[in-house]
């Protein structure tokens, strides 16, 4: 049986939240609707979801409190689109440093609400061309850290799992597919993102800062994620590669 993509949206508005998933069914996914953090997480707990649809401005626990702790938890790595009713670069740079995979501003057009949802569960699941691997089950072991491809996990030096968004993973291969090799941001954007980049000045400053502080590395002199002034960012530590068997 196909399998149908299961989209939360998660809106104190009434009118939007149902009107969305109103929407989202005709389309040919499975929608349901969360007036706030309680619902989203009881729903999460009864239901397998491919992607959150998460608004900013709610009362109790706002959008962004509710992707932080998604992405705090390491059993809730989804795909968030973070809704904003304010076109304003504070509020999308808020959201991709809690974690959003992507933004969209208020109001919206139900067309690109749908090609970003589509976009962003491409992005997730296929890695672009260039990216593609002979083996791909692998343990990539970079300084103390290890990222396990086949459970997408990465691990510190005690072998405790650190969650990372789709984002923050696909940054991460490419940086290890690519070890001490300067790339652009221009180059970042097209390797996590391919087609669907959308040339955001900060996006890429502030994924690559979000990752660093998974990687607890020092902004100021960091050891791993190092930043070439006016080229862009290279992995500088020596990567080795073990390929497993599953």
């Amino acid at each position: 049986m196909e399998h149908v993509d299961h989209i939360l949206v998660v809106d104190d508005d009434r009118d939007i939240r149902e009107l969305v998933t109103e929407y989202l069914i005709k389309s040919g996914y499975r929608a349901t609707g969360a007036a706030n953090g309680k619902e989203m997480r009881a729903v999460l707990g009864n239901s397998h979801i491919d992607l959150v649809v998460l608004d900013i401005m709610m009362p109790g626990d706002d959008g962004l409190t509710l992707c932080r702790q998604l992405r705090n938890d390491t059993q809730q790595n989804l795909p968030i689109l973070m809704l904003t009713a304010r076109n304003e670069d504070s509020d999308r740079i808020l959201g991709l440093e809690m974690g959003a995979d992507d933004y969209l501003v208020k109001p919206f057009v139900a067309r690109e609400l749908l090609a970003r949802i589509k976009a962003i569960l491409r992005r997730t699941r296929a890695l672009p061309p260039n990216l593609q691997i002979t083996a791909p089950n692998r343990v990539i072991s970079f300084g103390d850290w290890q990222l396990d491809t086949t459970a997408r996990h990465l691990l510190d030096h005690a072998g405790t799992v650190v969650a990372l968004s789709g984002a923050e993973y696909r940054l991460l291969q490419v940086f290890l597919d690519h070890p001490q090799r300067v790339l652009s941001r221009d180059q970042l954007l097209n390797l996590t993102q391919g087609r669907d980049a959308e040339l955001f000045e900060r996006s890429i400053d502030l994924l690559v800062s979000r990752l660093r502080q998974r990687l607890g590395d020092d902004a100021r002199e960091p050891a791993c994620i190092k930043t070439v002034r006016s080229e862009g960012y290279v992995l500088a530590m020596p990567v080795k590669v073990q390929e497993t068997s599953q």
